[in-house]
């Protein structure tokens, strides 16, 4: 053992008040029971002292943590009364770590501990203990337990769980002021000694705070601790053992430390006078500068509020504070004008919202500044007299006549001279016009209250030196009325008068319209245009008249249809009048009054056949007409059918030819003997493919001969074709076989010349006769319209 462990054991020794040693005794009697003893202990009454014993005689065994020594460690020893010393009794060991951690020594009942043990791991082992006989493997005491605690030494260092603390004290903080605690820990034993006994004390943050050694409470150390002059302090604290003797183990944490913001600086402006200028012709709201005050505070210990206190000023400016920026926005509050004030001072304050009661021995916490504003000179447009204008005039005045006149000045110092004009945009018919010098508005067009009753004008003044700067105003035009119109029939009356009507009987109530509105209302009156016989007109006074009968009865075979002139008059001045017509039918009416039937023809018809009925014949001819036509039509179209239908017909055929032919040589295929005698078909023959709907004498030609070409053949053909009237008025196409020579117009398929390349020119189809007129104007007019095109 080494002399440290030695000495703790002599101290442990004490510390417990009874003998250290190592040894377990014990004496055992013939009947393994607790015997007494007797004895006489000093300082007795004389009296036997009756003890009972047991058969193990053991103390509480003590070992040392962290032993470093290269031998196993000695722990005691187990001894039995029983041992004679010849090796007849065996020591077994049994429990917490044994075999392992701890082994005995079966001849002697030596304990050892095979390695190094740590209390923090385990404070104490309990193991129970037997000696049996070798031979007979019985037990000769009974098995007891007894414990190893394991006595603890210095061997950790106080820890703390964080590594970095973050805290915050308010600046301006009294001393003593409470910051953070900080609390370390120690693996060593507590109720042993003062190995886990910890004193904080303070490496690093002095003279700013200080640490309490018994707690680890951190307190402000210094007074008046200003953010603004330093906000972060960095705190190292030292946490040791064995009540920080000398020898001690420690640990160390670090504490960052931020101080808050009190708001403890009130808003100083960084100037006392400022100077800002606006043009007159900013628009009220118009932001023309900003003030800022400086507050050394964050937060909303910062924000200021700033306001207008005095100055000439106060009415034409607003200061209005902006939260994020934390400055003053300066606005026209009120229209500026260069040639009337040219220069305003202000007042203004700014003061900090949110004040500590605490500090306000540091204040006042507001400032204030002078705001100098000047107003710059602008070319401003001219300045209407009025906002708007209303004029008012009759529209039967005469053309050229003034209706009103605008005004507008500049408002400049140079007073420039103003050109004025109409928008006309707002004056489409040019009804109007101004005088551009004067600004006086004259009518163009004749005025018509009944067309359009107001006119929205919209006139334009200009500066001479300056037509780009421009003012509207509106004007607004009233068409009064003038009694140009006269009355006239309100709707269009539909009037009939019974055949059996009598004297005085009503026939149709009459009322009238005037596009005039006089101021006293409208006021009509009826009468006729001459004396009638048969009706007359009766005025109610309340713009409505009555037509009356005059006489009984009216025959629809004398007179079917009665024209009535009223005469339709006003009230106003000049007085107007017109004459409508009622047109009024005689018509047949039940006992009633009912119209039944209004027209002369309607006697003719049976009696009991309705109008609707003749209507319905009247249908069924017009029907029967339409069959009748178009039959005849039909059949008109049957008769001009070809009464043959061929094939070589090409108005509706494409006749494809897959043979050759082997030309004049060739006589299997075709017979052109026909051809070449050309005097047997000298008789003229009808045409087979139409019906002949007149017959024409047919003229005689002189026959070509015998030894006559082909092509001269049928060119005579051709002359004969085209001036014989009696030819169909549609091209045909003779079909003979015999190909002869080359034509010099080469092709005529359209397929085949579609697939050329260039124009072709068609002009030569009009030489041919006015058989090809109709090909030359197809293909010869297409190749015009290209040119033109």
């Amino acid at each position: 053992m080494t002399i440290q462990q030695i000495l703790l054991l002599l101290l442990l020794c004490m510390w417990l008040q009874h003998p250290c040693h190592t040894e377990m005794l014990f004496r055992r009697t013939p009947d393994l029971r607790p015997k007494s003893f007797g004895g006489r202990a000093p300082g007795s009454d004389g009296k036997a002292i009756h003890r009972q014993k047991r058969g193990w005689m053991w103390n509480q065994f003590f070992l040392l943590e962290e032993y470093t020594g290269s031998d196993y460690q000695y722990v005691g020893k187990l001894h039995s009364d029983q041992d004679k010393g010849d090796g007849s009794l065996k020591y077994i060991l049994s429990g917490d770590g044994a075999g392992t951690l701890f082994i005995i020594d079966e001849k002697t009942g030596d304990i050892h501990a095979t390695r190094r043990i740590d209390r923090e791991e385990k404070a104490f082992y309990t193991l129970r203990a037997q000696a049996i006989n070798r031979r007979t493997l019985r037990p000769v005491e009974p098995e007891s337990e007894f414990v190893i605690k394991i006595h603890d030494i210095n061997d950790n260092e106080p820890t703390f769980p964080e590594e970095i603390y973050t805290a915050s004290v308010p600046e301006m903080s009294v001393v003593g002021t409470s910051v953070v605690q900080v609390t370390a820990t120690d693996a060593d034993d507590p109720s042993y000694g003062n190995s886990a006994r910890i004193i904080y004390s303070i490496l690093q943050g002095q003279p700013y705070f200080s640490v309490e050694p018994e707690t680890g409470i951190i307190r402000t150390a210094l007074p008046n601790m200003n953010r603004e002059n330093r906000e972060q302090y960095q705190v190292v604290i030292q946490a040791k053992d064995m009540g920080g003797q000398m020898g001690g183990l420690s640990g160390t944490t670090t504490v960052n430390i931020t101080l808050t913001d009190v708001n403890d600086n009130p808003p100083r402006f960084p100037q006392s006078t400022i100077h800002l200028r606006v043009p007159e012709s900013s628009p009220v709201g118009t932001a023309i500068g900003s003030v800022k005050a400086t507050d050394a505070d964050t937060g909303k210990n910062a924000e200021v509020e700033y306001r207008i206190i005095d100055g000439d000023g106060t009415d034409m400016f607003d200061i209005v504070t902006q939260k994020d920026t934390q400055e003053g926005i300066i606005t026209v509050r009120k229209p500026l004008d260069y040639e009337t004030r040219r220069l305003y001072t202000l007042k203004v304050e700014a003061e900090n919202t949110h004040v500590d009661p605490r500090f306000y021995y540091l204040g006042p916490f507001k400032d204030t500044t002078i705001v100098k504003i000047s107003v710059e000179d602008v070319d401003e447009p001219p300045i209407f007299s009025r906002s708007s204008y209303l004029f008012e005039v009759h529209e039967d005045i005469e053309l050229g006549t003034i209706i009103g006149t605008v005004m507008a000045r500049d408002p400049d110092s140079a007073s420039s001279l103003i050109r004025f004009s109409l928008d006309r945009h707002t004056d489409l018919d040019r009804i109007f016009n101004i005088h551009s010098g004067n600004g006086s508005i004259y009518t163009s067009k004749p005025l018509d209250r009944e067309i359009s009753q107001w006119h929205n004008l919209s006139v334009i003044a200009a500066e001479i030196n300056n037509p780009k700067d421009t003012t509207r105003v509106p004007v607004y035009v009233r068409i009064l009325d003038v009694n140009d119109n006269a009355p006239q029939f309100a709707v269009f009356y539909d009037t009939f008068v019974c055949e059996n009507a009598r004297a005085g009987q009503l026939i149709q109530t009459i009322s009238a319209v005037d596009k005039d509105d006089p101021l006293g209302g409208q006021k009509f009156f009826f009468s006729l245009a001459a004396v009638n016989p048969n009706f007359t007109v009766q005025d109610n006074e309340d713009n409505t008249a009555r037509i009356l009968t005059r006489r009984n009865g009216f025959s629809r075979h004398e007179i079917s249809t009665y024209l009535l002139p009223v005469v339709i008059s006003d009230n106003d001045y000049p007085i107007q009048s017109s004459t409508g017509t009622l047109t009024i039918r005689v018509c047949a009416c039940d006992s009633r009054g009912n119209m039944q039937s209004c027209n002369a023809e309607a006697l003719l018809l049976p009696a009991g056949l309705s109008t609707g009925a003749l209507v319905a014949i009247l249908l069924c001819i017009i029907i029967l007409l339409v069959i009748v036509v178009l039959f005849a039509a039909l059949k008109r179209q049957r008769k001009k059918e070809p009464l043959i239908l061929s094939k070589e017909d090409i108005r509706d055929n494409i006749v494809s030819y897959n043979d050759e032919g082997g030309g004049e040589e060739d006589t299997q295929a075709f017979d052109i003997g026909t051809l070449r005698n050309p005097a047997a078909i000298e008789d003229k023959k009808l045409r087979r493919d139409i019906i002949p709907e007149t017959l024409f004498v047919p003229r005689r030609t002189p026959s070509a001969p015998d030894n006559t070409d082909v092509r001269d053949f049928i060119n005579q053909r051709l002359k004969e074709h085209d001036t014989d009237p009696s030819a169909p008025p549609y091209d045909s196409l003779a079909t003979y076989a015999y190909e002869g020579n080359d034509s010099i117009a080469e092709s005529l398929s359209s397929l085949e010349s579609g697939t050329t390349e260039g124009d072709q020119n068609y002009d030569y189809l009009r030489e041919w006769g006015p058989r090809f007129n109709k090909l030359a104007e197809m293909y010869g007019g297409g190749e015009s319209d290209k040119d033109t095109s």
